[in-house]
């Protein structure tokens, strides 16, 4: 639990006793678990962090602190992980505290993995077809694709402004995915590739009018049967009705 005061950034208060607790819980539960860093929700690094991550250095020597943005608006995942170092000054004065950020991934066990798996299995929207999921997913991933490579594109430019220094590494990155990528000059490559593009989307199609289909059927045979029910529920009435007649005559 933590609180800030919204007009003073400076004044702020940590639960230490609710995080002592949960440290000992976890404990209980699994001992080879350790605390590695502390979280909040951001979007972006505050005022007060530093002296935040100085008190959690009682739980581990280096904590990570990660940001977390719960309405994440970019491509990718919606956290973001700093160090606290020192940074040295070279004019003299005294160093400070200031935060680095380091590449971070979100990653589960295989136990948590199969969780989730049967969590999204269960509230599954039935609504929505996986053809539209499917073309969501690839349009989600080409926009990640577009932002990877527009990256790519102004890091090369840097470079070659003289505004950063050639990092060998990199270079060989990327020339290990421009030699992963096909060469479609090749008329036997391109007619391969276009083949089997067409093949995926005349599967896609056949299947989606399949389920159409079916659910059209579907459809018409409820209708039919809340017919048939309609039916036997106005003849039992009309029966009703008659035998009191009868038995008054």
């Amino acid at each position: 639990p933590f609180e800030e005061d919204e007009k003073n950034p400076a004044v702020w208060f940590l639960d230490h006793n609710y995080v002592d607790t949960m440290r000992d819980m976890f404990k209980k539960v699994n001992a080879k678990e350790r605390i590695v860093g502390w979280y909040h929700n951001g979007p972006k690094l505050r005022s007060s962090d530093l002296q935040i991550s100085e008190l959690f250095k009682r739980y581990t020597p280096n904590p990570v602190l990660v940001v977390i943005d719960v309405q994440p608006k970019a491509i990718g995942i919606p956290t973001d992980a700093y160090f606290a170092v020192e940074d040295i000054h070279d004019d003299g004065t005294a160093a400070t505290k200031t935060f680095e950020h380091v590449p971070s991934e979100i990653g589960a066990e295989e136990a948590e993995e199969i969780g989730v798996e049967h969590l999204l299995r269960d509230i599954k929207d039935n609504s929505v077809g996986t053809l539209a999921t499917r073309v969501t997913h690839q349009l989600t991933s080409l926009r990640g694709l577009a932002e990877r490579l527009a990256e790519i594109r102004a890091y090369l430019q840097q470079v070659l402004d003289d505004k950063l220094p050639v990092n060998s590494e990199i270079i060989q990155n990327l020339q290990d995915i421009f030699n992963l990528l096909p060469n479609l000059a090749i008329p036997d490559d391109a007619s391969a590739f276009t083949v089997q593009t067409n093949d995926e989307y005349a599967l896609i199609y056949v299947s989606a009018m399949a389920r159409s289909i079916i659910a059209l059927h579907d459809l018409i045979n409820n209708k039919i049967e809340n017919r048939q029910a309609e039916l036997e529920a106005d003849a039992k009435e009309n029966e009703t009705k008659a035998q009191p007649e009868v038995e008054a005559k």
